[in-house]
């Protein structure tokens, strides 16, 4: 079966299993795995059980350490930011639809209280990812009004293509926080949309998925290996799930 049929079982197996509420299933899994590993990525500290705990009954249950209330929070709005991409996977992408997908992500949070903190809108001031300067808060509008237009002008989709749309989101770095969340869910909305087998970059992926994002303009093939090493695991996923 070619992976554009296998992304279109999947994307209509991941909607029905969230319409049923079936549990135990390949939606359930993909929510809990994407929200953990996105979030542990970012510095998130709830384990994988506690993440699961909060997918499916909604508290954190007791623990024996303090836990962050916005670790909590992040996680329960990331669910939320799945759902999102889910049900518009075949949207175009567009500006409202990544900031929406921030302002899902960060609804809640201490961030929303902060004055200079822009909930769902560009950021208002300077930042900078992995000691590499990002593009300037005046010029992030017309940035990513340029990339998602070069994005939208190709006629195919494929892999490479969504992997250096993600490169040049995380350079913009258009939020004051939560891009590479926004950034990976994307990635996994995108694939959805253009029949190719998505992936959820793991904790123990992280340091190769950093390197790749460093070294794209020069050597494509760190990123490309290391998601295709995520897309076999999540490959591993649909077959068992018999998608």
């Amino acid at each position: 079966m070619s992976d554009t049929k296998i992304t279109q079982r999947l994307l209509l197996r991941l909607r029905e299993e969230r319409e049923t509420g079936l549990k135990g299933g390949i939606y359930h899994r993909t929510q809990i795995d994407m929200a953990y590993n996105s979030n542990h990525i970012e510095g998130s500290r709830l384990t994988h059980e506690q993440t699961r705990y909060i997918f499916e009954t909604n508290t954190i249950g007791v623990t024996e350490e303090a836990v962050n209330v916005d670790d909590v929070i992040e996680t329960s709005n990331h669910f939320r930011c799945m759902d999102y991409i889910i049900t518009n996977a075949e949207e175009p992408l567009t500006e409202e639809f990544v900031k929406h997908l921030h302002s899902l992500l960060k609804a809640g949070t201490s961030d929303s209280d902060k004055s200079w903190f822009a909930v769902g809108e560009y950021k208002r001031l300077p930042n900078e990812v992995g000691g590499v300067e990002t593009s300037l808060p005046e010029d992030v509008a017309q940035d990513m009004s340029a990339l998602l237009s070069d994005y939208r002008s190709l006629q195919e989709k494929d892999l490479e293509s969504v992997l250096n749309f993600h490169w040049r989101f995380e350079l913009i770095h258009p939020f004051q926080d939560g891009n590479g969340r926004v950034g990976r869910l994307v990635m996994f909305k995108e694939c959805l949309a253009n029949g190719i087998i998505p992936f959820i970059i793991t904790d123990e992926l992280k340091m190769f998925y950093y390197r790749g994002l460093r070294e794209w303009p020069r050597i494509k093939d760190y990123l490309t290996d290391t998601c295709l090493t995520a897309q076999d695991d999540y490959r591993d996923s649909l077959a068992y799930f018999r998608v």
